[in-house]
């Protein structure tokens, strides 16, 4: 199965986590332990799901972890259209984030439909 971070899936996940911090660090003060905490921990969720359930080397193990990991980046565009609503990220910024984790989203559909077509013991 080589090694998770050779996954292009996972590399994008990391990229997307830094952009994430970068977006959130002029969000108001007032939502450090709210709004801000909540999306940096969804968009952390995904690469970590994803290299968790590569290392457990069971792929009924693994697709649980692609399927949290995809509930992760569902969680993260709920909140990322918040913040727009809210006016924390101005339309550019959630267009470019949400564009990126859509990306990743169709990514993580693919390995999974990809897998549970292809059962392996």
């Amino acid at each position: 199965m080589g090694n998770y971070k050779e996954l292009i899936v996972w590399q994008k996940s990391v990229a997307l986590v830094t952009d994430i911090y970068s977006s959130t660090k002029n969000f108001p003060k007032e939502e450090i332990y709210c709004l801000t905490n909540q999306i940096r921990r969804s968009s952390i969720s995904i690469p970590s799901n994803i290299a968790e359930g590569h290392s457990r080397r069971s792929q009924l193990d693994y697709i649980q972890f692609l399927k949290i990991a995809r509930g992760s980046s569902a969680e993260l565009e709920t909140q990322l259209l918040i913040s727009k609503n809210l006016n924390y990220l101005n339309l550019e910024e959630f267009q470019i984030l949400d564009e990126k984790l859509t990306e990743i989203s169709k990514m993580l559909n693919a390995i999974i439909s990809k897998l549970q077509t292809n059962p392996k013991p």
